[in-house]
């Protein structure tokens, strides 16, 4: 078995690159990193499809955003004001915002979830996109009890 040459570039610089891809009209995937979108989405498991916004944005939609520091960031849209959205992590509490129009330059368009690719037809996207964007205060205690439940919560030794 020979193993595969790797490269390992900024992640910054890869997404930059990827956002050109976006803005000239194309759809881009990319694999799932970090732990900010589960149960939804799990990290290195699961891959996103995005492309560039078509239309209006709506509450519980995904999308690809840049911070004002620069780092790019997926996240679901909870709220939208006149001074812009508010943007979190499915797995998170803590609500970002308001992120402005310009910051926000793609929308998650299909999810392959434990190696099936579904979209806004899915039960589960529907889920995320409906209910567990409604109950943010109550995801660290939903979140504990199913890992308790499920043994999820015991160290591997």
């Amino acid at each position: 078995m020979t193993e595969c040459n790797k490269r390992t570039i900024n992640a910054n610089t890869y997404i930059s690159t990827l956002r050109q891809i976006v803005e000239n009209g194309q759809e881009v995937s990319l694999k799932i990193s970090g732990s900010s979108m589960m149960p939804f989405l799990i990290h290195e498991r699961d891959m996103i499809l995005f492309g560039p916004v078509k239309g209006e944005l709506k509450k519980g939609d995904m999308v690809f955003f840049q911070r004002q520091e620069g780092q790019f960031v997926m996240h679901r849209i909870c709220k939208i004001t006149p001074e812009g959205y508010y943007i979190v992590g499915d797995a998170q509490v803590v609500i970002e915002g308001p992120i402005k129009r310009e910051q926000i330059f793609a929308k998650v368009n299909r999810a392959r979830r434990k190696g099936k690719w579904i979209d806004e037809n899915d039960f589960w996207w529907k889920f995320f996109e409906k209910v567990w964007i409604r109950i943010i205060p109550l995801r660290h205690v939903i979140m504990r009890t199913y890992m308790i439940l499920t043994g999820k919560n015991k160290k591997k030794d």
